[in-house]
């Protein structure tokens, strides 16, 4: 048994990466992938049965895996962010559910033929979307900063909320059962919720102080947080059931706001953990579907799906942001997008259980009316939410951009060539006087150091997806590049080459820094000198009749190609194609190696000064 058990576990996992990285070639949201992939290995195949499966195991495996996506979600809230969001984030997370509650739960007893009890209980959990797939969405459709941190904030935080709106619903219901009454059942839960957040600020705080001290080695860090993680929604949920949601979501934001020396480490290792989990639980989830389910949803199921969509959604949030700084254009996205995910399917699974053993038969139309909603969210806002945006100006437009860490006179030039062609650039450089050329040629600067956190949160990344080190100091490259790796990838950060000689294996570390920006060891000092002596950064682009040889014949050897542009693409370092026509290059033009400029051959297409004429 535990053979098969760990091999379905093994292609589980597998299964749910090769979807998201299928997602991420073909520039589809990941989510939409993940549900073909459980529809085909459950009720599609029967390949896989999760509650046969996984048995026992299977409720506790789904809560410990939101618990981690949870605390993963609080962890990446930093109240700095909310500069200029926190009046529209407080509203999302306070008047917004409060009115979906009520809609959703009107919605469900009148159009999808729920008891009064019940319809309560679904209604908050409809009011969830979750990081789970907010997230996925968020990277795909590249919005701008304020619509995306409004999103941010209100899954994660709402997905707590949510929960908590269903204890409270199945409180009253059993109360109702046991002859108590409404009051009772509130104040409990009033006691159970301020236990769970003291909870979760005791164990977010003892673990900061246990970092900030020094009483634990590196290694162990992420470990711990983990097990504390683990520890505080079982200790939260044996209080009150679900309110270890809310106590992990405390922890998370506790932990995350301490700014602790370590906390890039502990979020890199949730994020690769929760990736996992996403994946495989999602999975897991929809194989859980059984045809049976599905031919129990009625027209009346269908219009309720709709009214949560066209109307319970809109209204509460275009509501509640009403008179607030959040423009009619971000109010309408935020109203449009509100995928459910892992929270809502499992809660739902949770209660429509215990509502059956109460005596509702209804409760057992949850899972299905759930998967409904995850099922239509995903997949409609999945594939709306980039065109949408684009449409109302909210996007981030054109191919990414290129953060440059270093002012020179080459690098202002390669910036302005980039500029022409409509891709986007910073230049960043901690040194005032350093800036005085690019603030002159009218280019986006940066003056500050780009590894402090003030660079976090004063300058929108969303636009840029490749980093250029190139000051004079090859170990602040180094840590540039290995810093920015992790949110541009290991492929896009680049620096000049290396000092010293490059058979010295003491030169620099072989798993630290970026990709060597040019296929010959040039460092920042060889092209300043070749600037000297007359050097420019040039761009010719190839045609059908003047192709790749016969721009190396004009040149009369290879010049240091930095970069190729392939229609709106950009392409640098060891991974740059090979060079097709109409493609342009962008090369460092030394004088004395050219014997023929590109603008005397009558077949080139010359974008150099020289030829701008032409």
């Amino acid at each position: 048994m535990i053979a098969p058990l760990a091999l379905m576990i093994a292609g589980l996992i597998l299964a749910g990466v090769g979807a998201q990285w299928f997602a991420w070639r073909a520039g589809i949201p990941a989510i939409v992938l993940l549900s073909i992939v459980g529809l085909l290995l459950g009720p599609g195949t029967d390949l896989i049965d999760p509650v046969n499966d996984f048995g026992t195991l299977l409720q506790p495996l789904i809560a410990v895996a939101v618990a981690v996506i949870l605390f993963e979600g609080g962890l990446a809230l930093d109240f700095r962010e909310l500069t200029h969001s926190v009046s529209g984030v407080i509203r999302l997370t306070t008047i917004a559910p409060l009115v979906a509650w009520l809609l959703g739960a009107g919605a469900a007893h009148y159009l999808a033929d729920l008891s009064w009890p019940v319809a309560a209980l679904f209604g908050g959990i409809m009011i969830v979307t979750g990081p789970t797939v907010i997230a996925p969405l968020l990277r795909h459709a590249r919005l701008s900063k304020r619509p995306a941190t409004l999103l941010k904030w209100e899954g994660i935080v709402n997905d707590p909320i949510g929960a908590l709106f269903a204890v409270l619903a199945y409180e009253v219901i059993a109360a109702s059962q046991h002859g108590n009454g409404f009051g009772a059942a509130v104040g409990h839960l009033a006691i159970n919720i301020l236990l769970a957040v003291l909870i979760g600020l005791a164990f977010g705080l003892g673990t900061v102080q246990i970092f900030k001290r020094g009483w634990i080695p590196e290694f162990l860090k992420a470990p711990l947080v983990l097990g504390v993680l683990l520890t505080c929604f079982a200790g939260a949920n044996e209080i009150q059931e679900e309110s270890g949601l809310l106590a992990v979501t405390v922890l998370g934001l506790t932990i995350g706001n301490a700014h602790l020396l370590a906390i890039d480490e502990i979020r890199r290792f949730k994020e690769t953990l929760t990736v996992i989990l996403v994946s495989s639980v999602f999975i897991i989830l929809t194989a859980t579907l059984e045809w049976s389910m599905i031919a129990e949803l009625t027209w009346g199921h269908g219009l309720f799906v709709l009214a949560m969509l066209f109307i319970v959604r809109p209204v509460s949030v275009i509501g509640s942001l009403a008179f607030s700084r959040v423009s009619w254009k971000e109010r309408l996205l935020v109203g449009w997008i509100a995928p459910r995910g892992i929270v809502a399917v499992a809660v739902s699974g949770l209660f429509g259980t215990e509502l059956v053993e109460l005596g509702y038969a209804d409760g057992a139309l949850l899972i299905p009316l759930a998967f409904a909603m995850v099922f239509s969210t995903v997949v409609l806002h999945g594939f709306s939410i980039r065109p949408m945006a684009r449409q109302l100006d909210l996007a981030v437009k054109g191919p990414p951009g290129v953060l440059i860490v270093g002012a020179h006179r080459w690098t202002i030039d390669f910036a302005k060539r980039l500029v022409e062609l409509d891709i986007p650039v910073v230049v960043a450089d901690s040194r005032w006087h350093s800036m005085r050329l690019a603030r002159e040629a009218g280019l986006p600067t940066y003056y500050g150091e780009v590894l402090s956190e003030v660079f976090e949160h004063h300058l929108d990344t969303s636009s840029l997806g490749t980093l250029i080190a190139t000051t004079d100091n090859d170990a602040y490259n180094t840590l540039v590049c290995t810093d920015f790796a992790p949110e541009f990838g290991r492929r896009a950060v680049f620096q000049t080459g290396m000092h010293g000689s490059p058979e010295d294996p003491k030169r620099h570390s072989q798993t630290l820094g970026g990709l060597p920006l040019f296929s010959e060891p040039m460092t920042t000092d060889d092209i300043r000198e070749d600037f000297r002596h007359g050097a420019e950064i040039r761009q010719t682009r190839l045609t059908d009749e003047f192709g790749w040889d016969d721009f190396i014949d004009v040149q009369g050897c290879e010049p240091p190609v930095i970069a190729l542009v392939r229609g709106a693409q950009l392409h640098m370092g060891p991974d740059m194609p090979k060079a097709k026509p109409r493609d342009i290059l962008l090369y460092l033009g030394r004088n004395a190696q050219n014997s023929q400029k590109p603008d005397e051959n009558p077949k080139a297409t010359s974008l150099a000064p020289e030829a701008q004429s032409k």
